[in-house]
């Protein structure tokens, strides 16, 4: 059996799962609602319901084994609430503490960097206008993937997260993917794990 493997721009409203799990869900939009995936097919760690932007999907579980294993750096952009402030980038940094499950966790050092709004995202689900406030726009890369590791880590410094988009895994690129489209690839690992940057 030859495996496959996708590369997807996971939309704003779609849970990370391909099966109703829970009663309570089932008049939620899945990833099979995305495309045809071919049977057995599974996501490589999730975004939350809100969360948009880059995913991987395969149908070998030694691939997802591998790619979630390795903790690899994954990349965010990051939409907050208010004008973040110097002092609060270097407070991300050095990552604040979050509870997870009830229990105390202090996550590793991250990257944080103000950026410019990427436009190329489009509005995606918005979330207001600027008539509520200033917003403004950082980079986060971790190498962890705690249950909503960033929304909790930019609440604890005063900068609610807006809209959250996963930009990076490895060195595997949303690039110009769009919303909702999806791409097929060879080798899912060859392209993560590569020192130059792919698609």
């Amino acid at each position: 059996m030859k495996h496959r493997h996708f590369i997807i721009h996971k939309p704003s409203g779609y849970l990370s799962q391909f099966t109703h799990q829970h009663r309570k869900r089932r008049n939620k939009k899945m990833l099979g609602d995305i495309n045809d995936f071919p049977e057995g097919t599974m996501s490589i760690g999730r975004l939350d319901e809100n969360t948009e932007g880059l995913l991987l999907l395969t149908t070998d579980g030694k691939v997802s084994y591998e790619v979630r294993d390795n903790k690899i750096e994954k990349e965010y952009y990051v939409q907050l609430d208010g004008e973040i402030n110097n002092e609060s980038i270097a407070l991300l940094s050095d990552c604040p503490k979050i509870t997870v499950k009830g229990k105390t966790f202090k996550p590793a050092p991250c990257k944080v960097e103000r950026i410019n709004p990427p436009l190329y995202l489009g509005d995606g689900h918005k979330i207001r206008d600027e008539r509520h406030g200033d917003t403004s726009w950082i980079s986060i890369t971790i190498s962890e993937g705690k249950n909503r590791q960033i929304r909790k880590m930019t609440a604890a410094v005063g900068f609610p997260t807006l809209r959250l988009v996963r930009i990076r895994i490895g060195n595997i690129f949303l690039g110009k993917l769009k919303s909702g489209e999806v791409q097929e690839v060879e080798d899912l690992l060859e392209l993560c794990f590569t020192t130059e940057p792919s698609i």
